[in-house]
């Protein structure tokens, strides 16, 4: 087995990119770092040159490449998804597996409220009509789109309740929302509004069964990893509240899209607000193009201080390790 430090400076291939700020704490570190690309046909032979790969969503790194690549150290996930990654796979051969959880959490929930904000207001609808009908049917259009509905007071179900369900709580309690929270881990979470340790408010958040959640919720966002098959189907979208609000920005396949673009027809589910999508990069165009579909194209940890602090985060740990 290979042993999980090593005393030289290290060869990192950044192989997604990584944020100048982590590239350059890395080279002042004494690190090598290079940000060229090598396609996943390529990379299988050329790993071994490395002592440490970051990627993010599109490198996937599998059994063969920690069979076939003795000399890497670290593998680290620039991001919180691991599912690219035979983590436990490159553990069991002495690799140091790890991701960056932290970084992205405040993005990723701005990105749900931003979601909710727009199907609360019907933004995501009437900002495609008012281009072309504005100017000709501006009242027609102010009663179509004033129908909206205001946050405060409407429950949020939480589907994951780790960093970014937390996160995501934060900002909804804040908004006067009630939250209700499942998760595996059974803990009640204190959550501190706003996020400081200086005294402020805390809520403890317990944490219900999903049968609750999915009942007594006017909106329900997921935040939980891919699972290898959907965890809202049509059977959980029938047991929820008529007119409920789905919001993904977990992963793609966590809720069963056949089964939503049925629900949003009968109008069980009034709206959805997704991030992600099956099939990615090419997502189905009855999910693109369903007019109740709040839609963006995986986004959630895309943001200039998500993207900082992701790079910053790999960067620490890869100096740490090879210290």
């Amino acid at each position: 087995m290979r042993t999980s430090k090593i005393n030289i400076m290290a060869k990192i291939l950044a192989n997604d990119g990584i944020h100048p700020t982590g590239q350059r704490l890395l080279e002042e570190a004494g690190h090598t770092v290079s940000t060229d690309t090598i396609s996943m046909d390529d990379l299988l032979p050329a790993l071994n040159e490395w002592d440490a790969v970051i990627v993010r969503s599109a490198t996937k790194i599998r059994q063969v490449h920690f069979d076939a690549c003795p000399n890497l150290k670290m593998v680290v996930r620039a991001g919180v998804g691991m599912d690219n990654i035979d983590v436990e796979y490159g553990r069991s051969k002495g690799v140091n597996v790890t991701n960056t959880p932290e970084a992205s959490s405040r993005s990723v929930a701005e990105l749900v409220m931003a979601h909710l904000f727009s199907i609360s207001r019907l933004l995501y609808q009437s900002h495609l009509h008012m281009p072309s009908r504005g100017a000709a049917e501006f009242k027609a259009l102010k009663k179509q789109y004033s129908k909206g509905f205001e946050l405060e007071g409407k429950t949020i179900g939480i589907i994951g309740f780790g960093r970014i369900g937390q996160e995501t709580a934060r900002i909804a309690l804040g908004l006067g929302m009630n939250v209700l929270a499942t998760d595996l881990i059974t803990e009640p979470r204190e959550i501190r509004i706003p996020r400081d340790e200086e005294g402020n408010p805390s809520v403890l958040v317990p944490i219900f069964p999903m049968e609750r959640v999915i009942r007594e919720s006017d909106i329900i966002s997921v935040h939980v990893p891919a699972v290898g098959k959907a965890l809202i189907g049509a059977e959980e979208m029938a047991q929820m509240k008529a007119g409920v609000v789905l919001i993904n920005t977990a992963r793609g396949g966590v809720i069963d899209e056949a089964a939503l673009l049925s629900a949003l027809d009968s109008g069980q589910v009034a709206a959805a607000g997704l991030d992600v999508f099956v099939n990615e990069p090419s997502p189905s165009e009855a999910v693109l193009g369903h007019p109740r579909i709040s839609l963006s194209p995986h986004i959630g940890a895309s943001t200039a201080e998500a993207q900082e602090k992701i790079g910053v985060l790999a960067a620490e740990k890869l100096i740490a390790h090879f210290a």
